[in-house]
Order: structure tokens, then C-alpha cells, then sequence
């Protein structure tokens, strides 16, 4: 999977389900947008990394595997695929990442600290994935301290019907296959994806030799049609099923859990002489069985409703403006709880010269059961050539308090939330065959939730993130290279954040070994991190390197067939100390199109 940078809007402050539905659209080599208006590519500060369709399909197993390689993106993993895998963005925990399907908030509301399992997010799910790095709190809300992942499902991309998809079959019992249906004309879209995923799997725990298996079927779809030539109404949603067998200790192997994740959006998108309009409703629900578990049974349910007007104010200026509601429900073990949260904000987009532009955003949270939040974002992007630009963001966050922190078996009612701030200062330049791209960053969290004797408490202190991206890759005819590193220092209270590496580091190549068949090596090695170990002692985790190596044959136009080597020099290591991951993995699958 080759590394794609891109410098996107993601300061542009509109609702998450509109930017999500739209996803990103990349106008040409100079245009992209992750929201209603197209920026060029040199005139944003905020900075996004990109899976298109080519990386996710030619990427691991699930999405956890593929997102690791992004700079600034790490991820633990405890157990097979299935098994609990956290997301860190730039050294903080998964639960300061906010996570979208198709402009749909996924974030489990009945989690202890409302978080997504990557660990069940298949290829079919995705198409196309947007990260967004730094505060996005100004633009989508709580949760989003550390940036956002937000996914966007298959469309058609032809006039008329079109269907295709992948198949793939490998070691650990592995057998994958992913369907697509569309159909695209001047009027509108529908498209349908359909997902099934089965693994033997390995064990999770070195202690014991059982494997632990994963299955899941999955579905999403779209239907949008313009009803006039002003009004399209639209209404999308998926659909994923989950069985994975876990580990709970060495001495006991028969861990199970169930998980299934419902989404449905509708949205109208009206198009005026002066403003333009989007309104959405979307549900959310997440049913989760642990049947081994202190808590065996989940429900976490969100409702939201949200208002977007985009309007130009000038020549040189735009607006984005509007509010939206979200309600967030909890059942544990039939135990209740609820909350709702009500926000306006605004976003200007100035550009102040040929060479710089400027946006702000700001955004007002009122919560049911904590005081009010104010957050803002301010971005810069100054051109020093066509190809150079500096670019600058600051901005500030919070986290609201989960349900499970408030109300579960240890909450804590008068919980308030986080708050923080970020800043970011970076270049990037683009040589036409070569890129390099360097962000330095840092984010300040305080009035931290922990967990004391036996609840959830405030805590004293900070946890501070900071660190230096550094990314590049360069064409040299038949052969690319790219590479990525990322240094960060992550500490909280108690001293250095647990299983974030200081150093990560990625590089690879890309070649054309013939007109049909070429080939990709990447080699990701990971350095200086602090772990728990068996006898729940603070230890220096070893280092571990690790390559993969694919091959891909073009059968015809649209049709490929492709071999993947995991772990291609077996190396023995442990993501999570006392949690095995795979030796050398093999794998074989056709994409198609039609």
C-alpha cells in the first residue's frame, strides 16, 4: 500500500454527516474537498491522509492492518482479526478519535469510553478513507481530540449499471468476498455492497494453542435521486453482523462475542438562488454480547438530527453555518441511561491574498448533563511557489464524559469534560515526481478522567502529545519509493503513555516488473515503547520489524489477480505484550469491475 498525502479542508465547519456524505472528491491533481466546496490542494492548513479504493483493496485483511501504515497512526491489536484493536492518532487513545460510515457517527455510546472496535472493520465496508489529524472538535463535536476516520462506502463510478467486487482466500482459513451493484445516471445513484468475512484465526494468548476464529457478514447501500432540478433526497445505511472468539486468559481459551452495528441516514439537499441547505437525520445502534464478561449485554443507540447552509459572501469569502441535536442512549446489563447535546456553529473561509487563506471555525455545545463548551479552529496556508506551502492550525476540544463514565457499574455522575488544545505547523511540497511533506504537533489534555477505587474521577495533570510527521515518496519511472516516520512523546500523569512507539517508521517500494505484473515490499519497524507485562509490571516492549510483499497481475482491464505475503520474514513480536500476533501469512484474491 503506497502512502497518499494530501493537505484537505477539514477546517471547513460543517456537519459530520454532510461532509461525510459527500466524502472526498478529488477534482483533479490540485482539488480535493471534505466538504461542500472544493479547495485546492495548496490552499488549506490542516493535513488528511488518504486510503483510496486501489490501497484498501490491496491492503490487509481488515482495516486496522491498513491504517497503521498512515504516518502518525498506530494500533494495538489483542488477539485475531475480530479481536479489540485501538486506533491511535499522534499518541492518544482511540477514545479522543471520532469515527464515521457514509456521514454516519459509529462511536459505540455503550462503551466505557465510547470507542470503535477496529478490529471488526472489514474491506466491505470502505472504499475510500479520510484521516484527519489534529483537533476536529470545532468541526464534528466531542470525541474528536486526536482527528477523525471517516469512511466512505462503494458508488458507482460509470454511467448505467456496474457490479463487481473481490475475493480473496488465505492462511489461518481466511476466505473474504466482497460484491458491488450500481447503477449511476444524470439524475442520481444507488449502490449496494454486500460483505462476508470467515477466519479459522490463531490463538489469541501464547499460553494456549486453540485458534480463535472471526466471522462476519456485512451490508451498505445508497439511493439518491435529484427530484428537481433544486431537490435531491437520499437515504443511506449498512449493516454488520459479528462473531469473534477471544482469549480472555492463557488458562481460558473459550472467550466469544457477538457484535452487530445498524446505520440508517436520510438527507434532502436543497439548492437556493443564494444559500444552499442539507438536512439529515440519521440512528445509529450497536448491540454487543460478552456473554464472559463483568458487563455481558450492550446497547448503545444515537439519534441524530443536523441543519447545513453554504453560502458565498464575496468573491474571496465563504460561510458555513448550522446546528444539529444528537441524543445518545446506553443499556448495560438493563441498566438505562440517556443524554442529548444541541451545538450551532459557523466556519468563515477567507482567502486574504493570491497566496494566503485563512479559515476560522467555531462551535457551541450545549450538553444535558455538563456545562457548555466553546471550541475554535484557525488554519493557514501560505503559498511560497505553486509547489511549496506552509501551513499552520490551532485549536482547542473536548471530550464529553461517556455514559458508561457517568452511569455504568463504577460512573461517576459529576463527571465534566476534558478540554484541550492543539497546534500543528507543517510544509509540503510537491515536485511534480517527488513529495515530502513535515508536520510538527502537539495536543494538551487536561481535567483528565481516570479511574480511582473503584469509579471514575477527575484526575490531576495533563497528558501531553507531541511529536514530528515526515513523509515523502518519488517516481523514478518503473520503480516508486515511499516512506513515512513519526517521533512521538506521549505522557500522561503517571509518567509515558503505555504502547505508543517513540519511533515508526515505514518504507517501500513499488515497481512495474512487467506491462501486466508488478509488485510492492513494505517494511514497517516500530521502536521504544513501555507495555504491561504478564505480572502487570511498566516494561520497555521489544522492538519489532516487520515486511510485506504483494504481487498483482492485470488479468484485463478491471480484473487483477494478486498475492500477498504478511509477515514475510516471520517475525516473532507482540503488539500488546502477552498477546500473540501472526507468523507469515499468505494470501490470494482477484478484484474485479464491470
Amino acid at each position: 500500500m503506497k502512502i497518499k498525502s494530501r493537505l484537505l479542508l477539514t477546517v471547513a465547519l460543517v456537519l459530520p454527516q454532510t461532509v461525510f456524505a459527500q466524502g472526498v472528491i478529488e477534482l483533479d491533481e490540485a482539488l480535493v474537498t471534505s466538504g461542500l466546496i472544493p479547495v485546492a490542494v495548496n490552499e488549506t492548513g490542516a493535513s488528511v491522509e488518504i486510503l483510496d479504493a486501489s490501497d484498501i483493496a490491496d491492503g490487509a485483511a481488515t482495516l486496522d492492518d491498513t491504517l497503521e501504515r498512515l504516518p502518525g497512526v498506530s494500533v494495538t491489536r489483542t488477539g485475531t482479526p475480530g479481536a479489540n484493536a485501538d486506533i491511535r492518532i499522534r499518541g492518544l487513545p482511540q477514545r479522543y478519535t471520532g469515527v464515521t460510515i457514509d456521514g454516519i457517527d459509529v462511536i459505540d455510546p455503550s462503551a466505557p469510553q465510547s470507542a470503535l472496535n477496529f478490529g471488526t472493520m472489514t474491506r466491505a465496508l470502505a472504499d475510500r478513507i479520510e484521516v484527519a489529524k489534529g483537533t476536529q472538535t470545532a468541526v464534528y463535536g466531542s470525541d474528536a481530540i486526536a482527528g477523525t476516520v471517516n469512511i466512505t462506502s462503494w458508488r458507482p463510478t460509470e454511467e448505467g449499471l456496474s457490479w463487481g467486487g473481490q475475493a480473496e482466500a488465505g492462511s489461518f482459513g481466511w476466505a473474504s468476498s466482497v460484491l458491488h451493484l450500481g447503477y449511476l445516471d444524470d439524475r442520481g445513484e444507488a449502490a449496494l455492497t454486500l460483505g462476508a468475512v470467515r477466519s479459522d484465526g490463531y490463538s489469541a494468548r501464547p499460553g494456549n494453542a486453540e485458534a480463535d476464529g472471526f466471522r462476519q457478514t456485512s451490508l451498505s447501500f445508497l439511493v439518491s435521486r435529484d427530484v428537481t432540478d433544486a431537490v435531491t433526497l437520499g437515504v443511506n445505511g449498512f449493516w454488520a453482523d459479528s462473531e469473534v472468539e477471544d482469549d480472555d486468559t492463557d488458562l481460558d481459551p473459550t472467550g466469544l462475542y457477538f457484535e452487530t452495528k445498524t446505520g440508517l441516514r436520510a438527507f434532502a439537499e436543497i439548492r437556493g438562488d443564494r444559500i444552499d441547505h442539507e438536512f439529515s437525520v440519521s440512528r445509529y445502534v450497536i448491540d454487543r454480547e460478552d456473554p464472559t464478561g463483568f458487563s455481558r449485554l450492550f446497547e448503545g443507540t444515537r439519534t441524530e438530527v443536523d441543519y447545513l447552509g453554504t453560502t458565498d459572501l464575496s468573491a474571496n469569502a465563504k460561510l458555513a453555518f448550522g446546528a444539529d441535536w444528537v441524543e445518545e442512549g446506553s443499556s448495560i446489563d438493563g441498566s438505562s441511561a440517556e443524554a442529548d447535546n444541541w451545538a450551532v456553529f459557523g466556519e468563515l473561509q477567507y482567502a486574504v491574498s493570491d497566496r494566503a487563506d485563512l479559515s476560522f471555525s467555531l462551535r457551541h455545545d450545549v450538553h444535558s448533563d455538563f456545562d457548555d463548551a466553546t471550541t475554535g479552529r484557525l488554519a493557514l496556508a501560505y503559498r511560497l511557489s505553486d509547489a511549496t506551502t506552509l501551513k499552520g492550525v490551532v485549536g482547542t476540544g473536548f471530550r464529553a464524559p461517556s455514559l458508561y463514565e457517568r452511569f455504568g457499574p463504577f460512573g461517576n455522575s459529576a463527571l465534566e469534560a476534558e478540554e484541550s488544545r492543539s497546534a500543528e505547523l507543517g510544509i509540503a511540497h510537491d515536485g511534480g515526481s517527488w513529495s515530502v511533506e513535515a508536520t510538527a504537533f502537539r495536543s494538551e489534555i487536561d481535567n483528565l478522567i481516570g479511574f480511582g477505587v473503584a469509579t471514575y474521577i477527575q484526575t490531576p495533570g495533563e497528558t501531553v502529545a507531541q511529536g514530528v510527521e515526515l513523509s515523502g515518496e518519488v517516481d523514478l519511472g518503473r520503480v516508486s519509493l515511499f516512506g513515512a516516520y513519526t517521533y512521538t512523546d506521549s505522557e500522561g500523569p503517571g509518567g509515558r503513555s503505555l504502547r505508543v512507539p517513540r519511533h515508526d517508521l515505514v518504507l517501500g517500494a513499488e515497481t512495474d516488473i512487467t506491462d501486466r505484473l508488478s509488485g510492492m515490499l513494505s517494511v514497517r519497524h516500530v521502536a521504544d515503547r513501555l507495555d504491561i507485562d504478564a505480572g502487570f509490571a511498566t516494561v520497555a516492549a521489544p522492538d519489532y520489524t516487520v515486511a510485506d510483499v504483494q504481487l498483482t497481475y492485470e488479468v484485463r482491464d478491471g480484473m487483477q489477480a494478486y498475492l500477498r505475503v504478511e509477515n514475510l520474514f516471520d517475525e516473532d513480536y507482540e503488539e500488546v505484550l502477552t498477546y500473540t500476533s501472526p507468523g507469515r501469512s499468505v494470501f490470494v484474491g482477484l478484484n474485479a469491475s464491470f
